[in-house]
Formats: structure tokens, C-alpha cells, sequence
């Protein structure tokens, strides 16, 4: 008779925190472990488990190993403000994928933050230049003065894409951190789940970060680059998500909100724009080409400015709302083409210099970038990084 495998007593509670963390029901959990469901409730009930099964437990659950050893389940709660609120309803716990992406987000500006204050860089003076008492159009001005960019700016871009692209490089080159992923670091089966959250800011006054959430609608990654930008504006860390773009209960989301709608689709420049496709079949498909938004930017925007009425917004925004489920722009094919948006190509190059005088371990740079030793070695040319 084979041996059996001795067991070691866990707090039954830390077990059952690390299967619900990830949304798993028992047989689902089961199902990944390929053991029954009745030996998941098992130790969920006694404790009982064997040293293998917790190792197979971390790795399904996306755990460190460690914390499945304490007294009690530890606090996952978001480390910054969560400004997903949504009505009455209770949040969603905050995921595995979403809590790992925000550490790694913050590890890359703490480490980012230490080089520029070596190198003795200047702080930056936008970051909480203004307060949600400020008027969101002042906001939205301060953006496009920043950027160095003019009203009508989208509508020379081809696309969304070109659009977007041209977008990230401006905040990129005032000295914010962009990062665009749809997956937690380069592991393609961590998928983040867009109806848990669109994007985050990190606020910091030599190292600002955004994150976009780019498994989201590219027309809605725009709308999300602009809100997040308003958040350092107003200094105003947290996590983001508006479900359809509905009005938003936070008044910072609201208020960043204002902002982004104004520096994207400026009041004035879509009064003019307007008198010529009012009439058309499709107004709001005109206006997101034009200023390069999703639909549903461009019809809650007439509705703010009093261009549309409620009934009309609320009509378009269900037959949207039922031609776009299960839709999203996720995929971007080549691998560098990936990491130039991953990890971009500021922080990116920082690494490699770090790295090459001999102030950072390569261990603590894969760590950093998410990439593997051989892929590193490719990084600087494959990004067209010169250092």
C-alpha cells in the first residue's frame, strides 16, 4: 500500500479566503487542483492539507504560498483609493490579477521615483496643481497646455489607434509612467477582466503613473488615458471604473470625468462641429470619428451640454450597450510591439541605463520590466531604445 503523504493543520478560514479571492466555487477550485470537490470542502472544513496540496493551492490561486500559513485571512483591500462605485450595490472584492497589477504598478514608480531623485530631476508641477474645487474646464485647458496640444488635434489622426498612440506619447514625454496591458505582467492567462476596472492613477510629484486597462474598447482607452491624466492633475490616486460611462457617483470620478470630456471633446469646437451632423443618420458616429472617442463618449457628451435630451442618450445607450457585449481590442499582436506598451519606452530605457552603469541587478530588472533574462538582453534594440 502506498504511503500516504503526511498533512499539516491550516486555519480553515485561510483556505477558504485563498479559493474566494480568485471567484472560485468548491468544484471549480477542484476541478483546477483535479481533486474532488468534497476534498476542497474538506479543508475548508478541518484544515487538513498535505505540503503538495498547498503548493498547487498558491499556484491556482494566485497566492504567496506564505500567507496560506497564517492565523487569520490577511486584508486585501485595495492600496489605493477605489472609486469604483457602482449605485447602492456593494464593491466586488478586489481581484487577485487587479491587487498584483497595482503592486507591480507601484514597485515600477517607487524604483522610478529613487532615479530621478539621484539624477536631482525637478518635481512636476502639474501634479496637483489644481483641487476638485477648480472648475474641470480649467482642468481640461491645463491638460491640453501641458500636452502643448491644440483643439482639433484627434481629427487630424487617421484612427483610434493612431489616435491613442499619439496620446500615450505626449503624457509619456511630460514624465508620466504610461502602461496599457490586458494581462498581469506578460502572463497571458491572468487576464484582467474590463467590468472590474478600466484604469488607475498613481500620483506622485517625480514619478506619475497611469494604467489603462487595455483589454477595454480602444475608443474607451482613450476616454480612460484622459480620465486618469485628470487625476494627477488634481492628485487624486485610485482605481477607476465607469460601467457604460454612466454617471458617476464619486465626485472625483465625476469631476475627472468632466475634465477628460472637455480637453477630448472641447465644448466649443463640438458646438460648431455639431450644426453640421445633427441631422445626419448617425450624429454620434461622426462626432467619435472627428475627435476620435467612442460613440458613447460623443452622445453623453451632447447630453451634458444640453445638445441631446435625457431620452434620446438613454435610447442610444442600450442599442450600444447591446451591440458591443463581448467585444474588446485586448490584442496587439507583436511581442515588442506588446512591451512598448507594457512597459514603455521611458521607464523601459531608465532600466536599461540603470542596468548598464551597474545600479541595478539584472535579477531586480526582469523583475521590474516582467521580462525574461534573454528578452532583456533584446530589449533596447527591439524598443528602439538609445542609451
Amino acid at each position: 500500500m502506498a504511503e500516504r503523504r503526511p498533512k499539516i493543520t491550516l486555519q480553515p478560514d485561510v483556505l477558504r479566503w485563498a479559493r474566494e479571492r480568485t471567484g472560485f466555487d468548491p468544484a471549480e477550485l477542484a476541478g483546477k487542483l483535479q481533486v474532488k470537490p468534497e476534498r476542497v470542502q474538506e479543508w475548508e472544513s478541518s484544515g487538513e492539507i498535505t505540503m503538495a496540496q498547498v503548493r498547487k493551492l498558491a499556484r491556482h490561486t494566485y497566492t504567496p504560498e506564505g500567507y496560506l500559513f497564517l492565523d487569520q485571512p490577511p486584508d486585501d483591500s485595495l492600496p489605493i483609493a477605489d472609486f469604483r462605485t457602482i449605485g447602492d450595490r456593494p464593491l466586488a472584492r478586489p481581484s487577485p490579477n487587479l491587487l498584483d497589477t497595482i503592486y507591480q504598478m507601484q514597485r515600477r514608480q517607487d524604483w522610478m521615483r529613487e532615479e530621478l531623485l539621484i539624477e536631482e530631476a525637478d518635481p512636476l508641477e502639474f501634479v496637483g496643481a489644481f483641487s476638485l474645487n477648480s472648475p474641470p474646464s480649467h482642468v481640461a485647458q491645463a491638460m491640453r497646455d501641458v500636452l502643448q496640444v491644440t483643439n482639433g488635434w484627434a481629427s487630424a489622426e487617421f484612427n483610434w489607434s493612431q489616435s491613442l498612440s499619439r496620446l500615450r506619447d505626449w503624457i509619456e514625454n511630460i514624465g508620466v509612467l504610461v502602461v496599457f496591458n490586458g494581462v498581469v505582467g506578460n502572463n497571458t492567462s491572468r487576464k484582467l477582466d474590463r467590468e472590474e476596472f478600466q484604469g488607475f492613477a498613481l500620483t506622485d510629484q517625480y514619478a506619475p503613473l497611469i494604467f489603462v486597462n487595455n483589454a477595454d474598447f480602444k475608443a474607451a482607452q482613450i476616454f480612460t488615458l484622459a480620465h486618469e491624466l485628470a487625476h494627477l492633475f488634481v492628485a487624486e490616486s485610485g482605481v477607476s471604473h465607469i460601467p457604460n460611462l454612466q454617471p458617476a457617483e464619486h465626485p472625483t470620478e465625476r469631476f475627472c470625468d468632466m475634465a477628460a470630456a472637455e480637453f477630448l471633446v472641447p465644448e466649443e469646437e463640438l458646438d460648431g462641429f455639431w450644426l453640421t451632423v445633427r441631422q445626419s443618420d448617425n450624429p454620434y458616429q461622426a462626432i467619435a470619428r472627428h475627435f476620435k472617442v467612442s460613440s458613447l463618449v460623443a452622445a453623453r457628451r451632447t447630453f451634458d451640454l444640453g445638445l441631446t435630451d435625457r431620452d434620446d442618450f438613454f435610447e442610444f445607450y442600450e442599442r450600444h450597450k447591446q451591440r458591443n457585449q463581448g467585444v474588446s481590442d485586448s490584442q496587439r499582436g507583436d511581442f515588442w510591439v506588446n512591451q512598448r506598451w507594457r512597459i514603455g519606452p521611458r521607464f523601459a530605457a531608465a532600466v536599461a541605463r540603470a542596468v548598464k552603469e551597474g545600479r541595478l541587478l539584472y535579477r531586480e530588472a526582469y523583475s521590474l520590466t516582467g521580462l525574461t533574462a534573454k528578452s532583456f538582453e533584446n530589449m533596447s534594440a527591439k524598443m528602439g531604445i538609445t542609451l
